[in-house]
């Protein structure tokens, strides 16, 4: 293989390896997001047994901007705590958005793990090819 060749490969992996750092870093910074709330009174559905009224839904647009908790994740469920009898909302995570986020992360994988075995195996051929020449070599001054 060329130089150039070879020097194409590595490019091609430097540039999938920070697409994946790109991909990571929005992921932890989008996460990083969600995690900040300011200090409230803790609710009751942290200190007491609790049964889901509404199962998880995504917000209305006056809800989402009317509601904490629909800033963090866009989905809200309603709960009734048992010994206080409070009626309250909390965020939650939509099972299709997961599933998307979880295939979007695999497909992802899929694209590195390819990228970099494509890198290897160009680099398998330079190396097989410098061992060929360096055996002609040899033959040849014998």
């Amino acid at each position: 293989m060329e130089p150039r060749a070879l020097g194409r490969c590595v490019l091609l992996a430097l540039g999938a390896l920070a697409w994946s750092l790109r991909l990571a870093e929005a992921t932890a910074s989008s996460e990083a997001k969600r995690s900040v709330s300011p200090l409230v009174a803790t609710p009751c559905w942290q200190a007491e047994d609790f049964v889901v009224v509404l199962d998880c839904a995504p917000c209305t647009i006056f809800q989402a901007k009317t509601m904490p908790e629909c800033s963090t994740t866009g989905f809200i469920e309603q709960i009734n705590c048992a010994v206080s009898k409070k009626e309250e909302y909390r965020s939650c995570r939509s099972v299709v958005t997961e599933a998307h986020s979880f295939w979007k992360f695999e497909g992802a994988m899929i694209c590195v793990a390819v990228v970099f075995a494509l890198l290897v195996m160009c680099r398998q051929r330079v190396l097989d090819r410098k061992a060929l020449e360096k055996v002609r070599k040899q033959i040849e001054s014998i």
